[in-house]
């Protein structure tokens, strides 16, 4: 969860303000007598305009594809910096995933300049985790708390599973941390979840997901979901710490509006209940991601939650040619729960939309491969110029082996993500480690990496004396030559923390 902008720290930013201040105003100067800055706004259409220029109080930004929505958001920024005079530090701008951070902070940087630095562009767990960081404590956390990813996940449950003698042939992980991931998207607690349960099965997810929950606090661990939904809590419980934050951000923009979940809009909606500035950007006609928890009724229901807000159509597109637009909004058209769009173009109408049926997955990658083959013969393309877009991973394998078979050189665009590979996930093991001796996961994964001579059994043996006496496998592990039947791998053991003691001591260097 990193973060693509480093904003001044909180007790750095009134040494800024004075400068900070000086740069806009020249920069509004000089825009003045250039006329620059003003031909960056007459550069959008009617309706682009009309939302860069409304910044006080809710607003709905119904953008289609292609329609320009990151060119909005970004020429927003700098409006409310060149023109509306609003402080760099006071403006948040959450998307969802790193890369659309990534361009977004780029977009920003190019247009407003030096001062664009100081806003926070993030994803929301970026965003949590960064208020998390300074306030966990606040909650019950140390600062310092690990991050779960999915592995990390699964194998937590598994543990979780054991002590509680849960078969797991009835109730899968998997299953179950979908389950308990759901629960976290609508803010509901385990004791939530236990009271509205209806039967024994929904009882026992329920008591799994309160022992789940249990585990990662003696951890000092989070998973993804707790990110958004301690800071929720945090919030919720700490109005100083809230009302800190509704200070630092009195104007507010969010992404993909469409795709956010409750314990999403929860989160928004506290930060934004000061100053209401909230403008959010997004597309029910987009909306994908139910199955991830995603809640269209937060953008449906935008007007209902915020009587007083502006609702802009972005309808435009710049992307696609008429005859494209045309099919598209006829097939949507059917959804019965949309709010109303048209999307239109200048571009030409473009060639006609071809369609093809195959009767199996074969016949339609026999096609595919055979018309990138007669089109490369015929000169009217490269192998570079082509490529073949599928929905899932399971069916890149009978078109790799067409590719194979029609002799058609390829690349394979993906693979196993870098940081899932098992010597990076050792060495955060060990930084986790060395960070926070309370995340169990992180030790157990690397007591015996490189090879120490500590196995499965003794593992087994420090794990069970921790949790008779109450405290983490690292302070157990620490302890080893208390525990009975451990023999010499007490010291091997013993020989493990010391090392990881020495790394420690270079962190107070």
């Amino acid at each position: 969860c990193s973060c693509l902008s480093f904003s001044p720290a909180d007790d750095k930013i009134e040494s800024m303000k004075k400068s900070a201040g000086e740069r806009k105003n020249q920069t509004i100067n000089e825009s003045t007598d250039t006329g620059e800055f003003m031909s960056i706004y007459e550069s959008l259409n009617n309706m682009q305009q009309e939302a860069v220029y409304h910044t006080e109080g809710p607003l709905l930004i119904l953008a289609g594809a292609g329609s320009g929505k990151t060119r909005v958001l970004t020429h927003r920024i700098a409006y409310l910096i060149a023109e509306k005079g609003v402080n760099p530090w006071n403006i948040l701008a959450i998307t969802f995933t790193n890369k659309a951070a990534q361009e977004m902070r780029e977009r920003v940087d190019k247009i407003v300049g030096m001062d664009g630095g100081s806003v926070w562009v993030s994803t929301f767990h970026s965003t949590c985790v960064r208020i998390l960081r300074r306030h966990a404590d606040r909650i019950g956390y140390d600062n310092n708390f690990t991050i779960y990813d999915t592995d990390d996940q699964k194998t937590l449950m598994k543990d979780v599973c054991r002590r509680l003698n849960v078969d797991t042939k009835k109730y899968k992980e998997r299953s179950l941390l979908a389950q308990i991931s759901h629960a976290k998207d609508e803010l509901i607690t385990p004791d939530e979840m236990l009271l509205n349960a209806v039967d024994f099965n929904e009882k026992k997810v329920a008591e799994i997901y309160r022992e789940y929950q249990n585990s990662l606090r003696r951890n000092n661990a989070l998973d993804f979901d707790d990110l958004i939904v301690k800071t929720v809590e945090l919030f919720q419980h700490c109005d100083q710490v809230l009302e800190q934050y509704q200070e630092r951000f009195r104007y507010i923009m969010v992404d993909e509006y469409q795709d956010t979940n409750t314990a999403q809009f929860k989160f928004v909606s506290l930060l934004a209940s000061r100053y209401g500035n909230l403008c959010v950007v997004g597309d029910d006609d987009q909306s994908i991601y139910k199955f991830r928890g995603a809640n269209i009724g937060n953008i449906l229901g935008f007007e209902r939650v915020f009587p007083d807000a502006k609702v802009i159509r972005l309808e435009q597109n710049y992307r696609s040619t008429q005859n494209i637009l045309n099919a598209a909004n006829d097939v949507i058209a059917n959804n019965t729960e949309r709010k109303p769009k048209t999307l239109w173009t200048e571009n030409p109408e473009g060639d006609k939309i071809h369609l093809r049926q195959f009767m199996n997955g074969f016949e339609e990658a026999e096609y595919v491969v055979g018309d990138i083959s007669k089109k490369y013969r015929e000169g009217t393309c490269r192998y570079r110029d082509c490529a073949i877009l599928y929905r899932t991973n399971a069916q890149s394998r009978i078109l790799e082996e067409q590719c194979v078979a029609a002799n058609l050189p390829y690349r394979l665009v993906g693979g196993v993500n870098f940081y899932q590979r098992k010597e990076i996930k050792d060495v955060l093991a060990y930084l986790k480690t060395i960070a926070n001796g309370q995340d169990d996961l992180a030790v157990q994964r690397i007591i015996n990496v490189p090879k120490r001579g500590i196995g499965g059994v003794s593992i087994g043996k420090i794990t069970l004396w921790a949790a008779m006496q109450n405290v983490s496998f690292y302070t157990a592990c620490t302890r080893a030559g208390e525990i009975e039947g451990l023999g010499k791998a007490a010291g091997k053991v013993l020989a493990f923390t010391g090392q990881i003691a020495a790394f420690r001591s270079h962190l107070e260097r």
